[in-house]
């Protein structure tokens, strides 16, 4: 837990809410117009084209520059302070996500340059997003809230999002073209950094060098900063089995989101709005399941709840796409996994904040988010191949047999019994505090 929590649930009657609320807010609009653009530019391109490999190409041009661009810049958001990197990666975004539109209404666009504007994007979203997961435990200890919670909210927003951006970029698909998503995503990229400047208090997502003295380190190059990181997770079991099993799951999500779901909606004739319609329920659901993990998910044992999360969260939602269900039954499957999946981010958040040193945290959850992203760009490019060779069904339930087998295969290895071992943040080298000491020896394995 962060040192300024206060005992207790955490909750302070005159703490200010100012600085989580306003990177709050910031993500908030980020991930909504992603999402957005999550439904509009996959639509775009099969409705164009009709061809699934180049839907899956168009995914995996994105998310590539995003988790190659993601893992290398850890050490400049360490250095450069997360504030700066996320205001400027917003409006490099902002500019590439509103060209799109641009060139189409000047019937310019073409597959050729779709792409490399599609990869721009991705390659600004990735220290975009990482700078603001880096201010997260920040923000909790300026606003006096305990990391759980502060994580769980910050799920909250992910949810939130996830709810908003698929029934949005559906009715937009509906009303105006997919091309419409694409400016909505660009005006939000717009809209953080204006958020950030009107709430965040200064001084907050400071670069190292600013930091106060019990904090600095000695300055060393880029690739040494770089393999600090490496070396980190390298001494990190629990931290490497998560980023292993996150990159499978991941990887399945990606085919689903970008590729099944997209191939689903237009052969059952749901179209765009079958999509946002799945996905805003989903959200919901999950936006319901993130509000229990911030209110009571310090209070739960976290492997327990991790574990039945995905449990809820994997492979149902590609066994009831594969069996022709009724969209009654589809979106149920989609609400009950969707709660689950609440649960999964607080959870997980708040175990790495507790066991990364604050002046590692770009680098290594640049590292470890990218080790898990690796598979989301082959993701489309999989499922688009598979699809095409051997029908959607039969690769629907593939993927939901893997989901399955992958997290309860690693949910057997020893190492997640840490999982439930509250860990006390802190430089390398500092030994730990009597109190963490006694709180490692009263947790229960």
């Amino acid at each position: 837990m962060t040192g300024a929590v206060p005992a207790g649930d955490g909750l302070s009657a005159g703490r200010s809410l100012r600085a989580l609320g306003g990177l709050l807010a910031a993500m908030a609009v980020s991930l909504t117009g992603t999402r957005v653009s999550a439904i509009a530019l996959p639509w775009f391109v099969l409705a164009t084209t009709g061809s699934p490999t180049r839907t899956g190409l168009v995914a995996f041009c994105e998310m590539a520059p995003y988790v190659l661009v993601k893992a290398l810049t850890g050490p400049l958001v360490d250095r450069a302070g997360a504030r700066v990197v996320s205001w400027s990666t917003d409006l490099v975004s902002a500019t590439a996500a509103g060209t799109v539109p641009l060139l189409h209404a000047l019937d310019l666009l073409s597959l050729p340059l779709l792409l490399p504007l599609v990869a721009l994007i991705g390659a600004a979203r990735g220290p975009g997003d990482l700078a603001k997961e880096v201010m997260v435990p920040e923000a909790a200890d300026r606003s006096r809230v305990p990391l759980e919670r502060a994580t769980g909210l910050a799920g909250v927003t992910e949810r939130l999002a996830a709810t908003v951006g698929p029934a949005a970029g559906g009715v937009l698909v509906a009303l105006l073209g997919p091309l419409a998503g694409l400016a909505v995503n660009a005006g939000c990229f717009l809209l953080g950094p204006v958020i950030m400047l009107l709430t965040l208090p200064r001084g907050m997502g400071r670069a190292a060098g600013n930091a106060p003295s019990s904090e600095r380190t000695t300055e060393s190059g880029y690739w040494k900063r770089l393999g600090e990181g490496f070396v980190f997770l390298r001494g990190e079991p629990l931290l490497l089995t998560v980023i292993v099993m996150f990159g499978i799951t991941n990887l399945l999500d990606a085919a689903f989101s970008s590729v099944l779901v997209p191939v689903w909606a237009r052969t059952s004739g749901g179209g765009a709005a079958a999509i946002g319609l799945t996905g805003s329920v989903g959200g919901v659901a999950a936006i319901a399941g993130s509000l229990v993990a911030a209110a009571a998910a310090h209070r739960l044992r976290r492997r327990a709840v991790f574990f039945a999360g995905f449990l809820l969260a994997g492979a149902p939602k590609f066994l009831i796409l594969a069996g022709h269900a009724p969209m009654g039954a589809v979106l149920t499957v989609f609400a009950i996994g969707g709660f689950g999946a609440g649960f999964l981010n607080p959870v997980l958040g708040a175990v790495s904040y507790e066991r990364i040193p604050p002046r590692l945290l770009g680098r290594v959850n640049a590292l470890g988010d990218s080790l898990a992203w690796a598979g989301i760009p082959l993701g489309g490019l999989i499922a688009g191949a598979a699809v095409a060779g051997f029908g959607l069904v039969p690769v629907l339930l593939a993927g939901g047999a893997a989901y399955f087998l992958t997290t309860n295969a690693a949910g057997l290895r020893p190492e997640w019994r840490e999982m439930d071992r509250p860990r006390e943040r802190r430089l390398p080298g500092q030994r730990p505090t009597a109190d963490a000491r006694a709180s490692h020896r009263d947790a229960v394995p």
